[in-house]
């Protein structure tokens, strides 16, 4: 994978980790962007609006027997803009594999990944606060 979160700051209880299911085939970088699906299970992001879960704390190495993830909650992570550019304050999704936009009225409110510290030109890494109610 490409555009891993970095860890900045890790907030409340060392990044608040929330453990996950995840499926022994799997395979994912420390630091992807997580989706959640049913039931409780976290998979790599990849596509626009996916329901964020956290960013994953360790790698998952395909069929390695580990069935369990853990995800940051609760941080300020650098994250890669998709390429629309993002304004400081405002609220961001997941935009794809790895990265993130600016939210819109249109996006699911679910989906929100946290807020812009900075403002990002395409494709730049920036400065994004991630925590629960976002």
């Amino acid at each position: 994978m490409a555009n891993e979160a970095v860890i900045i700051e890790l907030l409340g209880d060392g990044g608040d980790p929330v453990r996950y299911t995840v499926a022994d085939g799997t395979g994912i970088a420390k630091g992807a962007l997580l989706k959640i699906t049913d039931p409780r299970t976290a998979i790599a992001t990849s596509a626009d609006n996916d329901p964020f879960c956290g960013i994953a704390a360790m790698e998952k190495v395909i069929s390695d027997g580990a069935v369990t993830i853990s995800a940051y909650t609760h941080g300020i992570f650098d994250l890669v803009d998709s390429g629309a550019g993002i304004t400081v304050g405002q609220k961001v999704n997941i935009g794809g594999t790895n990265v993130i936009i600016q939210s819109v009225a249109a996006d699911l409110l679910p989906a929100g990944v946290g807020y812009a510290l900075e403002t990002a030109s395409a494709g730049e890494r920036i400065a994004v606060l991630i925590g629960s109610g976002f």
